[in-house]
């Protein structure tokens, strides 16, 4: 039987167990106080930007790209929070919404 193919948030094909740890890593790294300011700022410069008529089309390109990236990060701290309160089991020490990062995050698997 074939494994069914699991397309994660950013658009990839990995593991799901493999897109759960990205998740977690970028939940854990914006869940606290000083990860939330940098949110802020992210999104200060990018989503919250408004761009006048005479943008040039390589710019609004990048800032495109940049809002892309920080929306990106966004749902993934979403797909955490669902992931947590799902109560994962960690493969790793068998214990609930346990962490994995210490497997190969950001690899794309096929």
């Amino acid at each position: 039987m074939t494994e069914k193919k699991y397309i994660a948030i950013d658009g990839y094909n990995r593991k799901k167990d493999d897109d759960e740890m990205i998740s977690d890593a970028i939940g854990s790294c914006f869940a606290t106080p000083i990860g939330q300011q940098v949110l802020t700022y992210l999104k200060s410069i990018t989503i919250n930007t408004v761009s006048g008529p005479d943008i040039t089309d390589q710019k609004l390109r990048h800032l495109e790209g940049q809002r892309y990236i920080v929306g990106l990060i966004e749902r993934r701290i979403v797909h955490n929070h669902g992931v947590k309160q799902n109560g994962r089991s960690d493969t790793n020490t068998g214990s609930k919404s346990g962490s994995k990062r210490g497997d190969p995050l950001f690899t794309s698997k096929t």
